[in-house]
């Protein structure tokens, strides 16, 4: 077995300084020089950097980390798996990350590792850019890089040709004997702002007409400080939160979702894996195996989420006093079973994956499309649930902070805000955690985010279908009803076993 010490992941100080590279981050108007130090983003960053810690820690490395095929060092998901038991400490590992965010941080840097396992796994794929995938995958996994991607075209246009939106879509604007020079924007880049590089492909249910939009079918990776590389984010949630009693999960988890310009970006030639080639931009997501791994990412950190959502709706309900309630406890089961479902998908993610040509595994592509269906309903379930059973309570709240600080008012809040066995503080800052994951305008985006984390949703369902159907398991559905109909006719039972009697029909 390969020495261990073969380290080259990224301690957290580590990564907050690849932050600081002079990329081009702009917000409320301003470009941001250091994204570790403004405060639209400095929580968030140092929320990632204890993450790489948590891969040097004794107490996790071992949980988090194995060593690759190539001998290094790195995150679990980061290197293929070789066994249904590898891809379920791969699993464990994805869930410890997710938990030092409560499953508020979706594209951590393990979700794009669902892709650039693959690098090493299927090289092959994309052809005379082979050792390109090889190349970085040993950039990722050994430094444990934290990607974003970006693959959707804005919304305009979109009822004509990809051709006749040059002016705005991606494409290639000139080849170089060096590179190529692209221009246009993609979205939505979440977490742009605190990664270290930004892959760039065309979204899987895009459709490129041959012969006149090669142009567009791209593939690549670029660091985020790319000359010519605009970086234009939202509103930043952590800049407007309050402070950590009124929002303590905004104020340090929040992803900002970025719109990524390029204006005349130059791609090196090692950096490519697709270019002009329609068949490969469009088939690389299911032949190179991310459609099967990256759900087995979402899905344990939206499962890690849940249980943060069992929790809460409990404490709250037993600080209503209704925790007891007949009706209440059977609207908490329903959150308790979307949380059993979530972790028992990602359970069977692993225990029965297929296994790739290089003697690698991932899960098959039934199971991961169903946690891709069931993953996007979630937060639209838990939504009536709130409404229902809570009633007014998460409104009964107090402003900030300030008012708890307050000397004049603090006895009447202690008297009149306070739960059933809980004093007012407490009680407020449940309810004000509760917020801020359910009710407040990052919670809205979180929804949102969720619906639409794995694509459209037509797309989603009609991925699902077409590999049943192309794998036989509609057949085998359609077989069943043949052969339930194959059982009687018009003069009754085919297995004289079962007792039919035509003259009943008379006798009743």
């Amino acid at each position: 077995m390969a020495s261990v010490d073969k380290n080259e992941m990224m301690t957290g100080e580590e990564y907050l300084s690849s932050l600081d590279d002079g990329r081009d981050v702009l917000i409320y108007g301003q470009k941001v020089r250091n994204v570790t130090t403004h405060k639209a983003f400095r929580n968030s960053a140092y929320s990632i950097s204890r993450l790489y810690d948590a891969l040097h820690n004794s107490d996790s490395q071992e949980i988090l980390t194995d060593i690759d095929p190539d001998g290094y060092r790195t995150h679990r998901y980061f290197m293929p798996s070789k066994s249904a038991k590898d891809l379920l400490k791969a699993r464990d590992a994805i869930a410890h990350w997710a938990k030092l965010t409560y499953g508020f941080m979706g594209r951590t840097p393990d979700y794009k590792a669902g892709f650039t396992a693959t690098l090493r796994s299927t090289p092959e794929i994309y052809g005379s850019f082979s050792d390109n995938a090889l190349s970085w995958y040993r950039k990722s996994a050994r430094k444990v890089l934290f990607l974003n991607h970006v693959l959707v075209n804005p919304p305009v246009g979109r009822a004509k040709n990809v051709s006749d939106m040059r002016d705005i879509y991606l494409h290639v604007e000139k080849e170089t004997d060096a590179g190529i020079i692209v221009k246009g924007v993609k979205m939505v880049a979440t977490s742009a702002a605190i990664s270290n590089a930004t892959f760039v492909a065309q979204n899987s249910a895009a459709y490129y007409e041959k012969g006149r939009e090669e142009d567009f079918a791209l593939c690549f990776i670029v660091p985020m400080n790319s000359p010519n590389l605009k970086i234009i984010c939202r509103k930043s949630y952590e800049l407007a939160a309050l402070s950590p009693f009124d929002n303590p999960l905004s104020s340090r988890f929040d992803e900002n979702d970025s719109v990524l310009i390029f204006n005349d970006v130059f791609v090196p030639w090692e950096n490519v894996l697709i270019y002009r080639d329609i068949e490969r931009a469009r088939n690389f997501y299911s032949v190179s195996g991310f459609l099967n791994r990256y759900p087995l990412q979402s899905g344990t950190r939206l499962a890690v989420k849940m249980d943060l959502m069992c929790g809460l709706f409990a404490n709250v309900l037993k600080s209503n006093g209704s925790d007891q309630f007949r009706g209440v406890r059977s609207h908490l089961a329903d959150i308790v079973a979307i949380r059993n479902l979530m972790w028992s998908l990602t359970d069977n993610l692993c225990q029965n994956p297929e296994k790739r040509d290089d003697g690698s595994v991932i899960p098959k592509l039934d199971a991961a499309t169903t946690v891709r269906y069931f993953s996007t309903q979630v937060m639209s379930q838990l939504k009536p649930i709130f409404n229902t059973i809570l009633g007014g309570s998460p409104i009964m709240q107090v402003s900030s902070w300030l008012d708890i600080e307050n000397t004049e008012i603090r006895p009447l809040i202690d008297c009149y805000y306070q739960g059933t066995d809980q004093s007012a503080i407490e009680r407020q800052k449940l309810i004000k955690l509760l917020w801020d994951a359910l009710g407040s305008e990052f919670a809205g985006r979180h929804e949102l985010y969720e619906h639409n984390y794995a694509g459209n949703h037509e797309q989603i369902r009609l991925d699902m279908l077409k590999h049943c159907e192309a794998t036989g398991i509609m057949d085998q559905c359609n077989d069943l009803v043949s052969q339930c109909l194959s059982d009687y006719d018009l003069s009754g039972w085919v297995d004289n076993g079962w007792r039919f009697d035509p003259n009943n029909i008379e006798t009743l």
